[in-house]
């Protein structure tokens, strides 16, 4: 984790939040200053213009005296301390006639050296000392007084650039202050993510390592109704299938190796018999005949695998046809005549309609059929009857294979499907039985996407019940 996307995400977010604040720093502080002196500048300039218009023209319009200069001096005193600027009156040469900031006393020996408006260009301010005037940085405003179309003179308005700068601070000040609560907005934000996001991932990668170490047990405990908690219970139960294939697995190698090793026990031992001279030649044929039937056994058990493994791996392909199922089960039951007879076992078919097409893979219909029957006889007692049933229902036709044999106990009713599954009852009577039938019959009925349900009791006897899409009518 020392190279987290998380960490990765922190740096680049406090990384991000110090340019901000440098750039606002550096740039926004200059951009303000700029704002605010060229606002102010024609603020100033307006109200010079205003001056120069309503007071300041009519001195050159008579004969010059004290009093008027006097009254000027007056009036630019009150809009000093208005403006909190000093206000000038200049001649044409540059001689100053009234300054705000001084006392008057009716004669000026005041003289500004290489005073030219015409240094303010196309502006109409200017900033710095001001000929030598000032020790700061001021913001000059010159507005020219004319009579007769011609300068008199100028009035100027000066103003300290600190005072400009300390408006510009205030309002920085604000805006540093909104960034500093953005950011720490920010933060509570993150610290929002990190609890409901980050911190569940965590636990989700953690838990997705465990599983991935086999660790199908390890709980995630998540809980939301969000994406989040979705993906937690999602892998939750992933991983409660995978404990379960993980141990069907590990059973099915154990009855894999249990039913492979006892007919390959026998086949040993009694080959091994025969060639040390253990059995006698006039019992040879007895044990050799046993030494087959446990070949078919191997035989057997080896195509069932063979034809669990091609639905598991989705191989298998049906070759879905329109078929009499009536016909399908009178053959099939034809195939087990001999045996039928031979315990006196009798087989009723009940069909609702002479003939019923069904559409599905014929072949592997008619190995659910030879299964069911074939169990229906081995569980079933002598001098007893099996039923097998046709009925459609709604589009859908039911088959039915019902035998009178020793049933099934409830609690093994949900197992019958498994693989190698064989009741305790059923152990004594089924020798040759490798447990894979049932298993072979519901993978064939939910590869056609039908269902086969088990009734049982005890004593009484089993009815399997599986249904097929019907077909109106035989196409040609």
């Amino acid at each position: 984790m020392k190279h987290s996307l998380y960490l990765k995400f922190i740096l680049a977010y406090v990384i991000f939040g110090l340019l901000s604040f440098v750039t606002v720093a550096t740039f926004s502080s200059q951009m303000t200053l700029n704002y605010l002196t060229d606002k102010k500048a024609e603020d100033l300039y307006r109200e010079a213009n205003h001056i120069s218009s309503n007071f300041v023209r009519n001195y050159y319009s008579d004969a010059a005296d004290s009093r008027s200069l006097s009254t000027i001096y007056s009036h630019f005193q009150a809009l000093d301390t208005y403006l909190g600027a000093s206000i000038w009156l200049l001649n044409t040469d540059g001689t100053m006639l009234v300054n705000s900031e001084t006392g008057y006393s009716g004669q000026s020996s005041t003289v500004i050296e290489n005073f030219d408006p015409t240094d303010m260009g196309n502006r109409y301010y200017l900033v710095g000392n001001f000929y030598g005037m000032f020790r700061e940085d001021t913001l000059s405003v010159a507005a020219p007084v004319t009579y007769n179309f011609k300068p008199r003179g100028y009035v100027l308005i000066h103003l300290p650039m600190s005072a400009l700068t300390t408006e510009r601070d205030s309002l920085l000040n604000i805006i540093y202050l909104t960034l500093l609560f953005l950011f720490l907005f920010s933060l509570l934000v993150l610290g929002v993510f990190t609890f409901t996001v980050y911190r569940p991932l965590l636990k989700i990668t953690a838990a997705a390592r465990q599983y991935a170490e086999g660790n199908f047990s390890y709980a995630l405990e998540l809980a939301g109704e969000d994406e989040i908690g979705q993906l937690a219970a999602t892998l939750n139960y992933m991983a409660h299938e995978l404990k379960e294939t993980d141990e069907y697995q590990k059973k099915f190698v154990a009855n894999i190796s249990h039913d492979f090793r006892s007919p390959l026990t026998s086949i040993k031992g009694y080959l091994e018999a025969i060639l040390d001279g253990t059995i006698p030649p006039e019992l040879q044929e007895k044990y050799l005949n046993i030494v087959l039937m446990e070949t078919e056994r191997l035989t057997k058990l080896t195509n069932g695998l063979l034809t669990l493994n091609s639905f598991d791996t989705k191989k298998n392909r049906l070759d879905i046809t329109d078929f009499d199922i009536n016909a399908i089960i009178k053959n099939t039951v034809a195939s087990f005549e001999g045996r039928c007879t031979a315990r006196h076992i009798s087989i009723e078919l009940l069909f609702d309609a002479r003939q019923q097409f069904v559409e599905a893979d014929m072949g592997k219909i008619q190995q659910v059929l030879y299964n069911l029957l074939d169990n229906a006889i081995k569980f079933s007692p002598d001098d007893s009857q099996i039923t097998i049933e046709t009925t459609l229902r709604h589009e859908k036709v039911f088959i039915s294979v019902k035998d009178q044999g020793i049933g099934i106990p409830r609690d093994s009713m949900k197992k019958i499907w498994e693989r190698f599954y064989k009741t305790d009852s059923s152990r004594g009577k089924d020798k040759k039985g490798t447990g894979l039938g049932l298993a072979i019959v519901k993978e064939i009925i939910t590869s056609h996407g039908e269902h086969i349900n088990a009734i049982s009791t005890e004593g009484v006897g089993t009815e399997f019940i599986f249904t097929l899409p019907r077909v109106h009518q035989e196409r040609g």
